[in-house]
């Protein structure tokens, strides 16, 4: 994949905060989604139901100079008609997914984007769960849905592909 776009779910004020390990998860979603911008790809940001689970919290929607996430009810988010309508309007060869929860939100979007055919890749250092079992299970059920697992840095060098330029610089400095 040299031009995907990538989709951070559900990183909310009440759900964030109870993720195993949130602090890693949060260092890594910031790297891609600064990845993603130094590479002028497409970020794609959902919600579930924030009016009880709270808005995207504030380290990740302030990354953006113009912040409108997809707001959804239904865990995959090709499940959702906004959703859908955004993603269909973007030239790109694959699906980068990130956020929470591993086991719902993640394992759902990416086993319909799998059956509708695309090429979607979870980023296993930037997805969480409450409980590391379900994270675990749900990787797994991912790797054998035909889903690629990747990591932040694997993702962004796969992009980058030459170690070349301003933008590699500065792609050193985001990961670091």
């Amino acid at each position: 994949m040299k031009n995907p776009y990538l989709v951070i779910i559900d990183v909310q004020e009440k759900l964030y905060p109870v993720m195993h390990d949130h602090e890693t998860l949060l260092n890594n979603l910031c790297k891609l989604v600064k990845g993603f911008h130094l590479f002028e790809l497409p970020i794609l940001i959902t919600e579930q139901a924030p009016h009880k689970l709270g808005e995207t919290i504030d380290s990740i929607s302030n990354l953006f100079i113009d912040f409108d996430p997809i707001i959804k009810s239904s865990f995959s988010c090709a499940g959702d008609p906004d959703f859908i309508k955004k993603s269909s309007n973007l030239s790109a060869d694959g699906i980068v997914l990130a956020g929470i929860e591993t086991h719902v939100c993640i394992y759902q979007t990416e086993r319909d984007l799998i059956r509708r055919g695309h090429h979607v890749e979870v980023v296993t250092d930037a997805v969480r769960s409450r409980d590391p079992i379900n994270h675990n299970i749900a990787l797994d059920r991912i790797r054998n849905n035909g889903g690629f697992l990747t990591t932040v840095e694997m993702i962004l060098f796969n992009i980058q592909e030459n170690a070349k330029g301003d933008r590699f610089r500065e792609l050193v400095k985001i990961v670091k």
